[in-house]
């Protein structure tokens, strides 16, 4: 090959190269941006359409218990609270600002007169994985994305034991979650939960490409 020849077969390989590589880093860009807008959706609107829609699936009457594993500041448990009448809302956590930034009771309390539920809503500091309530006291316990914070797979597997502990015969669960579904799901079964379902809860609950949220769905056995 000439001189000449070597040197046009160079160049034509650093073009072909270079626009690969910006066809990589477009792609790259584009996902990057992708992501950001339905983190962004998940964190503003989303959750609370999906959440919203799982509240109404349970079709509450209005006198229910419920208790909210992880509340937060109450996103979940104000929409509960929301469809009750003469039933309480009951949010517990351990308001630690590393699992959610601006957590506090006081925050979650403002938020609640705010959303003109206070009168049905109480809050309670403690541990998932020893609840300070007794057997059977809720008809329906919900969380979201909280459980997966505990460590290890034991404690989050205690934390489902005890979910199932306070629920009452015929009570429902609803769990969202990103992490921990298929060791939940597999609790679960061995407890004699009744009517074990999971799915995906889709775009409006996608936090990132490794971090889809889904829901299980079960129901404590009626005795």
């Amino acid at each position: 090959m000439s001189g000449a020849a070597t040197l046009l077969a160079s160049i034509t390989n650093v073009g072909v190269g270079n626009t690969a590589w910006a066809a990589v880093t477009f792609a790259a860009s584009a996902l990057m941006w992708i992501s950001v807008g339905l983190y962004l959706h998940t964190t503003r609107r989303g959750k609370f359409q999906v959440w919203s829609r799982v509240l109404d699936d349970l079709d509450l009457r209005g006198d229910e218990q419920i208790l909210d594993l992880g509340c937060g500041r109450g996103a979940v448990l104000l929409m509960a609270a929301q469809r009750l009448t003469t039933g309480r809302a009951v949010g517990v956590d351990l308001w630690r600002k590393v699992d959610q930034s601006g957590n506090s009771v006081e925050v979650t309390e403002r938020n609640a007169v705010a959303e003109g539920v206070a009168d049905r809503v109480e809050l309670y500091t403690g541990d998932m994985r020893e609840l300070p309530f007794s057997d059977a006291e809720f008809d329906v316990v919900v969380s979201s994305l909280a459980i997966h914070n505990i460590p290890p797979d034991a404690g989050r597997l205690k934390a489902i034991d005890e979910a199932m502990r306070v629920l009452r015969p015929g009570g429902r669960l609803a769990i969202a979650d990103i992490a921990g579904i298929r060791h939940y799901r597999r609790r679960l079964a061995e407890f004699g939960a009744t009517d074990v379902r999971v799915r995906s809860l889709g775009w409006r609950m996608w936090w990132a490409p490794w971090a889809h949220t889904r829901l299980i769905t079960a129901a404590e056995p009626a005795r």
